[in-house]
């Protein structure tokens, strides 16, 4: 079979793929995009970032949570809501954002195949068609579309290129000990296809995955249990914000955490309670369990043996600063790669891989400092160093803090427990960390990114002037706040008064 030939081939649609078929495109390079589900976006689009972050915001409005807390009254929707309109919003915005990845690549001129995509050769990619289209229009298994045109019937088809990007996502890992054919046994994709919402809900694994999803099922009355073999909820965050945010969700939302307790075995019958058995000895039961045990790379069926490349544990691959694997025109990117497989981190690391690739010289490296956002009730986002970070340096530092409860536009949305915490270098005030828990959390953070990339101190938050009230005023407040301890730390110490003269 002859393959076609393409400048660029891409194996999946995800937020990494899609960015790297794009900035090809505009690079005047001729771009495939290979598939293996009928529907493009990937894990992003449809089971991972938008789905997940889409319930969290439809499961806040239909609980009344933060009409509760700012109205004092109860807007509540959950006794008469169906899970079919639970979902309702999630699903139109995941059809949404596929018929958008769709339009992308179809604007930028790039040929979409669906199937399953294995290395013939380290040049060479074989697509075989895993089902027919059936819809006479959409690309579906085994077809291509390209510019509106009607889908190419390819059971299957050789591609060929130069330039080849990995960029084939993750799935759920599944422990031995779980039946996931079980109907109320669930992993973070499947969650999606709830037929009822659970009365009682065990969430194995303290992640960011487990949390985030057991703070939507709480907001919504579920009772949830959040189990893990370690003893600190999402321990890469500074110890104040992991300890604040195991407390909101705890007091606010009500979830219990079983610390240091591994599952150890699982029985679920078909109907009744699943009961969950630890190596601690104890067991719960509950109605519906979600395993949130962590991701593997979808490397399985590619067999990179004959690309000669050899992939690591789970199936991660190696790169290097421009995303190359050990075979330099074979490069990856996004959760194919491991930490820290965030779709924003995907999409950058796509496109410094095709400059490199193409010989364009303006993104040539990845930010230094990544921001991590935790969309979970209430929102935590952090950016670069921690204080446990700064101690273990021996870096002397500054912390200077805000509370939403003391920002005009914190007592308005009635958020009473969040706050802002700044870690500042002490001898020159240089901003070295930004922590948020709160409302928009995920979106106050990115002043303090914009502020570390340009290596400011505190003196760029003094001579700012934010809009008032919002949130971007917590900066100025902790910053004052920071200040004023330094000079507190700086003053010389006050003398003892004199010793009164003795008495003649």
């Amino acid at each position: 079979m002859e393959p076609t030939s393409y400048d660029l081939i891409v194996i999946g649609s995800g937020p990494a793929g899609e960015s790297a078929a794009a900035a090809a495109s505009q690079f005047g390079k001729r771009a495939a995009i290979l598939e293996r589900s009928p529907m493009v976006g990937g894990a992003s689009a449809n089971t991972g970032t938008l789905p997940s972050k889409t319930l969290r915001e439809t499961a806040l409005a239909i609980s009344g949570l933060k009409a509760r807390d700012l109205y004092g009254v109860d807007l509540s929707l959950r006794r008469e809501a169906t899970v079919a309109e639970f979902m309702f919003h999630e699903r139109r915005v995941t059809a949404n954002e596929r018929k958008r990845v769709e339009r992308s690549l179809s604007r930028h001129g790039v040929v979409v195949y669906h199937g399953t995509a294995s290395f013939l050769d380290p040049h060479t990619v074989r697509v075989v068609s895993e089902a027919p289209a059936h819809d006479g229009g959409h690309a579906h298994g085994g077809y291509h579309y390209h510019d509106h045109q009607q889908p190419v019937r390819c059971h299957e088809i050789h591609l060929k290129a130069d330039t080849i990007l990995i960029a084939t996502g993750s799935s759920p890992v599944h422990p031995p000990q779980f039946p996931f054919d079980h109907a109320r046994v669930h992993d973070s994709d499947t969650i999606l296809q709830l037929e009822r919402l659970p009365r009682s809900l065990a969430v194995i694994g303290a992640g960011v995955i487990g949390a985030e999803y057991a703070c939507t099922f709480a907001s919504l009355g579920t009772e949830v249990w959040v189990v893990d073999g370690r003893d600190e909820l999402l321990p890469f965050l500074d110890n104040e914000l992991s300890g604040a945010l195991e407390n909101s969700m705890h007091s606010q939302l009500g979830i219990e955490f079983l610390w240091k307790n591994r599952v150890t075995h699982c029985e679920a019958p078909e109907y009744g309670d699943i009961t969950l058995e630890f190596d601690t000895g104890g067991r719960l039961c509950v109605d519906a369990v979600l395993v949130a045990a962590g991701r593997a790379s979808n490397t399985t069926a590619l067999n990179l043996a004959a690309a000669g490349i050899e992939p690591g544990p789970r199936g991660l691959l190696t790169v290097d600063a421009h995303y190359r694997t050990s075979v330099p025109h074979i490069y990856a990117a996004g959760d194919v790669i491991g930490f820290p497989a965030l779709a924003s981190t995907s999409m950058e690391q796509a496109r410094v891989a095709m400059c490199q690739a193409f010989g364009k010289g303006y993104n040539t490296n990845l930010a230094p400092l990544l921001p991590t956002g935790i969309y979970t009730i209430p929102e935590a986002s952090m950016i670069g160093a921690t204080e446990e970070d700064l101690k273990a340096q021996g870096v002397p530092y500054i912390v200077g803090r805000a509370s939403y409860a003391h920002c005009a536009r914190g007592e308005i949305i009635g958020d009473q427990t969040g706050f802002l915490k700044l870690l500042y270098r002490q001898d020159d005030m240089k901003l070295m960390g930004v922590h948020v828990i709160g409302e928009q959390a995920s979106e106050v953070v990115h002043v303090g990114v914009i502020a570390m990339l340009a290596d400011a101190t505190g003196d760029l938050f003094n001579r700012s002037c934010f809009n008032f009230p919002t949130l971007g005023d917590l900066y100025k407040i902790a910053t004052y706040n920071a200040y004023q301890k330094r000079e507190q730390t700086a003053a010389p110490p006050v003398p003892p008064p004199a010793a009164a003269a003795p008495p003649s």
